[in-house]
């Protein structure tokens, strides 16, 4: 039987730290205390504005390429999860697989869900390995929210970051992917969306995201909690057998309640959303990398990830690694 197993993790963060005080510099009417103590964000980073999220991804990716022991030329598919990508098309995959120099023997493509995006494409990637059509997928999560950003909402405009994460899965006999569950409610849309579209060469409508914060908060620890224990009933392994949860990073609050849901204490949580923000798709992907790259996740052990977004779609994944 084929299986797909994380075979190696990268990331990328640009530029410098942005912290809570900085934001106040920038005109931003808020606070660091008034963020940290709703959010647990203290800092994140943006890309500059010549930067697109296929760059992001490139880097992101060729650390992951180099970790998995592989080169570009082992890479028989692409999938880039991403709400912000270059263009509206080409696609930011197909971006990332020129950047690497892959030839056309590699199919690429984007997946749109959001900050659940990853969980979405790593889904996507591992049936393509267990069909038997591909045998090493590059999975990114790459965004550049800054551009979304709405600066005179401080309710929305100091949650988000920019950033990249890549893993490479390839084709095992040994099992990684235990369990996968993907769920979506398009019926909650409005509560989190950017309204705008392009039209006749104009963006016409609300060109920036808008959140009813505590809709999605309510929704997100209810979803999470069920779509966590969705999956360890599909995989058939013990609820206490999960090593460690990797979730979105989205807000201190909502990771907290989903772990004390699940019996996990916060020693088992990886977090990063203190020094990263939601970076919405890149989140899992960049918190999972910082922990194997600090050896807190080892060969052996389970890791469960977890994450909502707009849409609203969510899901979860069990991994072996």
């Amino acid at each position: 039987m084929i299986y797909a197993r994380i075979a190696g993790t990268g990331s990328y963060l640009p530029g410098e730290p942005i912290t809570n005080d900085d934001l106040v510099k920038r005109g931003v009417d808020t606070s660091d205390e008034w963020i940290t103590a709703r959010t647990g964000i203290r800092a994140r980073h943006f890309a500059a504005p010549d930067t697109g999220s296929s760059e992001l991804a490139l880097v992101a990716a060729r650390r992951a390429i180099e970790a998995a022991g592989c080169t570009v030329d082992d890479i028989d598919l692409v999938i880039v999860a991403t709400s912000t990508p270059d263009f509206i098309f080409p696609s930011t995959a197909t971006l990332v697989q020129a950047g690497l120099g892959i030839e056309n023997n590699c199919a690429a493509f984007d997946v749109q869900a959001v900050c659940c995006g990853f969980v979405y494409a790593l889904a996507t990637a591992e049936k393509f390995i267990r069909s038997g059509s591909h045998r090493r997928a590059l999975v990114i999560g790459a965004e550049v929210f800054s551009r979304l950003l709405d600066w005179t909402d401080r309710s929305t405009c100091v949650l988000f970051g920019d950033g990249a994460g890549a893993v490479v899965l390839e084709a095992s006999d040994k099992p990684g992917v235990r369990a996968v569950a993907l769920h979506a409610d398009g019926s909650h849309h409005l509560v989190l969306w950017v309204p705008g579209h392009v039209s006749g060469g104009l963006v016409t409508g609300d060109p920036f995201l808008r959140m009813h914060g505590q809709t999605v908060f309510k929704l997100a620890v209810k979803v999470l909690e069920e779509v966590a224990h969705e999956v360890i009933d599909l995989a058939g392994v013990p609820q206490d057998s999960i090593d460690w949860l990797v979730p979105h990073q989205a807000n201190i609050r909502i990771i907290q309640s989903t772990a004390k849901r699940l019996g996990l204490p916060m020693e088992k949580v990886v977090t990063t959303v203190d020094v990263h923000g939601n970076t919405s798709a890149a989140s899992i992907p960049l918190a999972l990398d910082c922990a194997i790259r600090d050896g807190r996740i080892r060969p052996g052990q389970r890791v469960m990830f977890e994450g909502i977004g707009g849409g609203v779609a969510w899901g979860a994944a069990l991994i072996d690694f």
